[in-house]
């Protein structure tokens, strides 16, 4: 018997730049707590999606069962967040047929993001991901971002079908004549890339059972491992968020979003206990 979807939040207590990232508070509530609440919420109505953290910590397992949330203890010698969710649906009594990894470390993904992601595997895709279509303010305000983190924040090429065709930490298509384009429509032809992902059992077990590549080392992007595989990954356009949805990683992305927080409200339903 197999449970169709397992929506796992993977929590490991190390980080070299934040250590013990989930349990950091964010204008008062833990980055873990402001994630399972937004995971609450984008899988309610979803009959069959089972929410659970994967970590490698006790206190980090009682953290997210004090929120009302199933914990699954993995070994701390997983490296990526793919491999974390992978080992949580092994220990699942019933076998996912979708898992989809939700970065702990992004609580403020739209709600719609993740029903898109487990609706495309619904669909049939293999591997699912979101991305965004930038309009000319955004490409420069990511162009300008580069300048000084240029391996923060990916691109996607797709093909007309959705089919990923290339990921990467730079800009990616180039644009010939720019300025006629800009002058033609109001949206660049880059889209940039939402870390979430969504794969069936099978893919997940292939990607894993494969050790990274040369390509993967070299952009830092997991996901080319797929595309070298040979196995599909299905874009799917999401709009853009109304609050920032980067990643936490150092205290000066804390100090960002609790400024965003201060400035726009919360946008973290409340945990209902």
């Amino acid at each position: 018997m197999t449970s169709p979807t397992l929506v796992v939040i993977p929590a490991r207590a190390g980080s070299s730049r934040l250590p013990r990232k989930p349990l950091r508070l964010i204008a008062g509530r833990t980055l873990l707590h402001r994630t399972i609440a937004m995971a609450r919420a984008a899988t309610a109505g979803l009959p069959h999606a089972k929410l659970l953290v994967a970590t490698d910590d006790e206190e980090i397992a009682a953290h997210a069962r004090a929120a009302g949330c199933d914990a699954a203890m993995t070994d701390s010698a997983i490296a990526t967040g793919s491999g974390r969710a992978l080992a949580a649906a092994r220990q699942c009594e019933n076998q996912p047929r979708f898992i989809v990894n939700l970065q702990g470390d992004s609580p403020f993904q739209p709600e719609g993001t993740v029903r898109a992601v487990i609706a495309a595997l619904e669909s049939g895709a293999d591997v699912a991901t979101p991305v965004i279509a930038l309009d000319w303010p955004a490409l420069d305000a990511l162009r300008d971002h580069k300048t000084r983190s240029p391996f923060s924040g990916t691109t996607c090429a797709r093909a007309p079908d959705g089919r990923a065709l290339w990921f990467s930490k730079t800009i990616i298509p180039a644009i010939r004549d720019e300025h006629v384009l800009r002058q033609s429509r109001e949206r660049s032809p880059v889209w940039r890339h939402v870390g979430l992902y969504g794969y069936t059992l099978d893919a997940l077990t292939r990607f894993e059972s494969t050790p990274p590549t040369t390509l993967e080392n070299l952009e830092g992007l997991e996901q080319l491992r797929l595309l070298e595989l040979g196995i599909p990954i299905t874009t799917v356009p999401v709009s853009p968020p109304s609050f920032d949805s980067s990643g936490i990683d150092t205290e000066a992305d804390i100090a960002r979003v609790e400024a965003l927080i201060a400035t726009h409200g919360d946008p973290t339903p409340p945990l209902a206990l």
